[in-house]
């Protein structure tokens, strides 16, 4: 009877201060992750084992610090921010250069990237910033909270790495927004961020305005940097419905994506489970993502801002061309007397984004099949959405008639 009451205790110690259903649904993630990497992997390297030991490591530290009351992590807070800006310094000055960036530095028996350590220690001082002034929280809190939000995203970006420099920032801005940035500051920002698009690209180092350029579109240079996002799409592509099945995806296996257990995992785990273990990926992931939900809360007078600036960014990026910024606003302007002559907006915008894409596609799916239009019924993927954009259709029709 002592030993159950024991065991019992103890039970109730592990899981005391863990998030059950959170703490499940990082489970069935990583466990999809650590299938897809020893997939990816197994035949070339035993780097799904590295996975197993690294996510291990990682639940044993994630448990510990769930014992520890919050008050007391933030006391590592100051001390873990000042010692990551130190060993950055210490890296822009000594640091080692690998690739042509210096991101690592030697202490003797090994190296180290400083920039992993800011990954914790800015959000953690950021929220230290805020607990300590939340009574009284104003404008110039804010301002400080976004100088020690730069100093270290500018060291990184030094580097340069811009990758880690923009998951430091996203991490730290996230820790701003919730602790109740106006959304008057944060449309400013963005539409002076549009703005100085073109600036900002002149700054960007070359391979960083090239990957930027493969991502828009990696057709430029499809035996280049465009090259794996290429080959990734075809393997997404041809796991079909259900996939090939785990570890007979034919893309990963027969070295189409050399660097398939990296960031482009997902073209590996799509390839063997397909439409229907994405759509299974995408209900696990979807809890996570209830927070998104409060952006519907964001009013028209703040949103209409910040789709304009990002609208003015994106443009830009596009052909770099400064004439395009005023068509942008001739857009909006269009936009805008559409709406007070109750046109509907959406199927206008739908057709200039997709019309070119549509045709493009339809006339390559011609050509694939000589001619024959009986391409478009043969798949099962491809009949079922022409089925229903045919019921959207005679849908929209009926109830428009009855409206009538």
């Amino acid at each position: 009877m002592q030993n159950g009451n024991f065991l019992l205790r103890c039970r109730r110690r592990l899981v005391a201060n863990l998030d059950g259903p959170l703490l499940l649904i990082v489970v069935l993630i990583m466990a999809c992750g650590l299938a897809t990497v020893y997939s990816a992997t197994y035949d070339v390297s035993n780097r799904a084992y590295n996975q197993l030991f690294n996510m291990s490591v990682g639940f044993v530290v994630m448990w510990v610090f769930a014992q520890i009351p919050p008050q007391k992590l933030m006391r590592f807070a100051v001390p873990l921010y000042v010692l990551g800006i130190v060993l950055l310094l210490l890296t822009f000055f000594f640091g080692i250069v690998v690739n042509g960036s210096r991101r690592w530095l030697s202490i003797g028996i090994t190296r180290i990237q400083p920039s992993e350590i800011l990954k914790i220690a800015v959000p953690l001082m950021l929220a230290w910033y805020f607990h300590k002034y939340e009574a009284a929280l104003n404008l110039r809190h804010y301002a400080v909270s976004t100088v020690l939000l730069l100093i270290p995203f500018a060291l990184v970006a030094k580097q340069p790495d811009l990758g880690t420099a923009l998951l430091i920032g996203g991490a730290g801005f996230y820790v701003i927004f919730f602790a109740g940035l106006p959304w008057k500051i944060i449309g400013g920002l963005l539409t002076i961020a549009g703005a100085a698009a073109p600036f900002l690209w002149t700054v960007l180092h070359d391979y960083q305005r090239r990957r930027i350029l493969t991502l828009i579109d990696p057709t430029t240079d499809p035996l280049g940097s465009g090259y794996h996002i290429i080959q990734s799409t075809i393997a997404i592509g041809s796991g079909g419905i259900f996939g090939k099945g785990w570890l007979a995806g034919t893309q990963t296996h027969l070295e189409f994506i050399p660097e398939r257990h990296t960031d482009f995992i997902f073209a590996v785990f799509s390839e063997e489970w397909g439409l229907v273990g994405n759509i299974v990926l995408l209900a696990i992931n979807l809890p996570l993502a209830i927070p998104l939900v409060q952006l519907l809360k964001i009013p028209q007078r703040i949103m209409l801002p910040l789709v304009l600036g990002m609208g003015y960014m994106g443009t830009y990026f596009l052909n770099y061309s400064s004439f395009d910024f005023v068509l942008v606003s001739v857009s909006a302007l269009g936009g805008y007397m559409l709406g007070k002559l109750s046109i509907p907006i959406p199927p206008l915008v739908l057709a200039l984004i997709l019309g070119g894409m549509t045709e493009q596609s339809f006339r390559n799916s011609l050509q694939i099949s000589n001619g024959s239009y009986g391409i478009f019924v043969e798949k099962p993927i491809a009949l079922t959405f022409l089925i229903m954009a045919l019921a959207s259709l005679v849908y929209a029709l009926m109830k428009h008639k009855k409206s009538a």
